[in-house]
């Protein structure tokens, strides 16, 4: 027989509505079979109680609701961004914040890399930079070399003149993306994945190839010292060998998370995407969950890309990029949607949203919602209208918190301005329109991983001036709380097994130090996390 336990805390936020608060839990076989006080110690038979975390506070286990598995492997290059950055194994990057600084950080690697190997750096945001870097700054690194810069988005790169050589754009081409100057001369900046792709296959900055085992179990590593006991990857290819071996390794009891791959649809006829789907959720396990499809529309806001309506872009060029022909995703929606496969459509702009609604829309005429529970992700710029439009089609959202703080500035003072920026990722108008069943989250390693920061982002609005960027759209504590479990959850459409501590359902727990509910709002970036449970076994923050 499975043994029995009751976990004692000093108090459990459980996100159940039923009993918000608690200080024992009973589970048995992974899943919990009671909640209460200490009375509950006599049902089912009896169990012996376990004091660990009695002087802890235990909520349910934290949920990332859209980051990258890239994040595990990501510093294996080297980050070039602006502010500090702790990479997996703790080793603190400082911030790169002028181009030179840049350049010498990337010749640095260049000396010590065979000829004619990439050089490749991450993380670069050219709103905090005051120089242009292009093709000419970057051959400055080397002239051996082919040198990619990463925007800190993912949605853009700039390469130098051994780059483009490369990939045979040194004279620009006619792809979408590749940016020349007026006189026709590339400038090394390549913008989303037609252009972006070939080189960074070439230098083998793949999402395939940064989630290798090595960066699986990173990734899994670090959603562990973050409190997370579920994570997602927003954007998985899953051909047959990736699938084996993630089977492998979150088959292991000593892995520490939930994983939530969404495949790649965007290759292949739809028919066969949505067929593909299918097949991987039949392989679905306790520990890794299968058959979402992930589709694009547009670009990066901080990068020009994303499609915006009315008045456009604030101050810079629109560059804004579809990343599907316009068609061919009306029609991976209608195909993916009539065979109930659910959807993750990344839409930055609020033209991108209003291209998801209408095609949700057409797809909804030939076949009804069956809550597949279609999500938007990022939705930055979208309207109360929007969202209420949304809502009617059984569309869920998940908004990019962190966006607030990292790139919160430069929205404001360059890409939309003081308006929209002061109502960009409209966590209030969400809470009001879905009843709170709405995610927020990273998107790392876009931004570091760390749900709390995540919250503590909705709750503030604060940017990393300072400025609050419209308190018309805080949420309470308590609301970005649940944005982090039971929210992110629903998103998912895994409420049913995760979100909360409830009778019946996964004994995932995140372990605090402190309480949240009890903290200012201004602290809640800064609660102590002690360790995780998944399944009713113990993963402590020192293990």
């Amino acid at each position: 027989m499975e043994k029995t336990v009751v976990f004692r805390a000093r108090k459990i936020i459980t996100m159940d509505h039923n009993r918000p608060h608690a200080t024992h839990v009973m589970v048995r076989g992974g899943r919990i079979l009671a909640v209460g006080d200490a009375d509950i110690a006599t049902l089912w038979g009896g169990a012996p109680v376990d004091d660990r975390y009695a002087d802890k506070v235990l909520m349910p286990g934290l949920i990332e609701a859209h980051a990258h598995v890239s994040a595990g492997g990501i510093f294996r290059f080297s980050y070039c961004g602006h502010y500090a950055r702790l990479d997996p194994d703790g080793r603190n990057w400082p911030g790169a914040t002028t181009a030179d600084a840049i350049v010498e950080r990337l010749r640095e690697v260049a000396v010590r890399t065979e000829k004619g190997k990439p050089v490749v750096g991450f993380g670069f945001d050219p709103t905090r930079i005051s120089a242009t870097i292009d093709r000419d700054v970057l051959d400055r690194v080397s002239q051996e070399h082919p040198v990619l810069l990463i925007h800190s988005s993912m949605h853009v790169l700039v390469t130098n003149t051994a780059g483009l050589k490369v990939v045979g754009m040194e004279q620009g081409s006619n792809v979408p993306g590749v940016v020349s100057d007026r006189n026709g001369r590339a400038t090394g900046e390549l913008q989303e994945f037609a252009a972006m792709g070939p080189l960074m296959a070439h230098a083998n900055v793949t999402f395939r190839a940064l989630g290798d085992e090595a960066g699986l179990r990173a990734y899994a590593d670090l959603s562990r010292r973050v409190g997370v006991t579920t994570v997602t990857d927003m954007y998985a290819e899953l051909e047959d060998e990736e699938v084996t071996r993630q089977l492998r390794i979150t088959g292991e009891d000593s892995f520490p998370i939930r994983y939530v791959p969404a495949m790649n649809a965007m290759r292949k006829d739809p028919v066969l995407e949505a067929e593909r789907a299918l097949d991987l959720r039949a392989m679905s396990t306790d520990k890794l969950h299968l058959g979402r499809a992930k589709l694009f529309t547009d670009g990066s806001i901080q990068g020009w890309t994303a499609k915006l309506n009315a008045p456009g872009y604030y101050t810079g060029t629109d560059h804004g990029i579809w990343n599907m022909p316009v068609d061919d995703f009306r029609n991976a929606v209608k195909v993916l949607h009539r065979a109930g496969v659910k959807m993750h459509i990344h839409t930055n702009g609020d033209a991108a949203s209003e291209l998801a609604c209408d095609a949700v829309a057409g797809a909804l005429l030939g076949a009804g919602n069956a809550d597949l529970r279609h999500t938007l992700e990022h939705v930055q710029l979208a309207d109360r209208a929007q969202f209420e439009r949304m809502r009617k089609l059984g569309l869920t959202v998940n908004l990019f918190g962190n966006h607030l703080y990292y790139f919160g500035d430069a929205h404001w003072e360059k890409t939309v301005g003081p308006d929209r920026a002061a109502r960009m990722n409209a966590c209030r108008d969400a809470a009001a329109v879905w009843g709170g069943n709405f995610a927020i989250h990273s998107d790392a390693p876009v931004t570091p991983m760390s749900p709390l920061f995540t919250a503590w982002c909705a709750v503030n609005r604060k940017t990393e001036s300072g400025r609050v960027l419209g308190d018309t759209q805080q949420l309470s504590v308590e609301q970005a709380m649940y944005c982090i479990t039971m929210g992110a959850a629903h998103v998912l459409k895994l409420d049913h097994e995760i979100g909360s501590i409830s009778c019946g359902k996964r004994a995932d727990f995140c372990v605090l130090e402190d309480d949240p509910l009890a903290a200012a709002p201004g602290a809640l970036k800064d609660l102590r996390i002690a360790g995780t449970v998944l399944g009713g076994v113990h993963f402590p923050l020192d293990g």
